[in-house]
């Protein structure tokens, strides 16, 4: 028995629930579980489905195949497995994201296989091989932004991987080096003060201002790099008694937290990307 993962999204109509699930008994598969949800605002139906049985022969194809018959006109329907995602990570100098998804990686505790990862800088070279995992060193000194982001490129390239995380990564891609990837395969974390504290020492802005929560937020980046999908957010309360380097400390284990629970759900397919949001089961 194999277990996997049908996603259909498409214009809402009447019976479609009873339509995929009636779809997944003809073909003998059981189900395990079901999501669905409808966005009110542009009648758009959502539904996600884990679906257990023998995949053998068409490898469940078929009933993909029926489901798009009748579903609306404009429909999406696919059927994933469920599998360890490959994960190419980038970074620069912040080690505390990297660190966290090594450790969950290596422990087992996400269901990821982190393929390599590349730093504009050498610095998190030696944590990287403790793990024994490729890292890559592409320099940003000396060479314009569109000669470094070409070195990149060539970079990735050389690694297979379900999904690229900046994990810190600060340098601000251009919509040339976005677009050379799907929508929804490059996921972002950053703190939750963009726009109001922009450029160097955000904590250290922050506390000059006395502000009273601090946040993160992970998203799928877009050409505009920052104001891509939301999959997870979350914040904290902060006070007087904190200093710039606590709420900085504070800072970092709310972006760990948060880019744990958005890549949780996005290898687990349970994140369906509308527009410019997300459904996120």
């Amino acid at each position: 028995m194999e277990r996997r993962i049908l996603l259909t999204e498409c214009p809402d109509a009447k019976g479609l629930i009873a339509m995929i699930t009636g779809a997944c008994f003809r073909h003998q598969f059981n189900i395990i579980k079901n999501d669905q949800f409808v966005s009110e605002c542009d009648s758009r139906f959502f539904m996600r489905t884990e679906i257990e049985g023998d995949f053998g022969g068409d490898n469940g194809s078929s009933m993909v195949n029926e489901i798009l018959s009748d579903i609306p006109a404009g429909g999406r329907c696919r059927l994933e497995p469920e599998t360890r995602k490959k994960i190419l990570i980038l970074v620069t100098k912040e080690a505390h994201v990297l660190g966290d998804l090594l450790m969950k990686s290596y422990s087992g505790a996400m269901p990821i296989d982190i393929v390599g990862v590349i730093g504009n800088y050498s610095v998190l070279e030696d944590l990287t091989a403790k793990f024994g995992i490729p890292y890559v060193t592409v320099s940003h000194e000396g060479i314009s932004r569109e000669e470094h982001e070409k070195r990149m490129l060539e970079a990735i390239s050389k690694f297979e991987s379900d999904y690229i995380v900046l994990a810190k990564y600060m340098r601000i891609l251009s919509p040339d080096f976005v677009n050379h990837f799907p929508r929804g395969k490059m996921i972002n974390i950053h703190h939750s003060f963009l726009p109001a504290f922009m450029g160097a020492k955000p904590y250290q802005q922050a506390f000059d201002r006395g502000v009273k929560i601090i946040g993160a937020t992970a998203h799928f980046v877009t050409e505009s790099l920052d104001e891509g999908p939301i999959i997870a957010q979350d914040v904290i309360k902060v006070n007087h008694n904190y200093s710039a380097e606590s709420m900085a400390r504070a800072g970092r284990d709310v972006e760990r937290m948060v880019l744990d629970r958005a890549l949780s759900r996005v290898i687990a397919d349970k994140v369906f990307i509308h527009g410019n949001k997300t459904v996120v089961f």
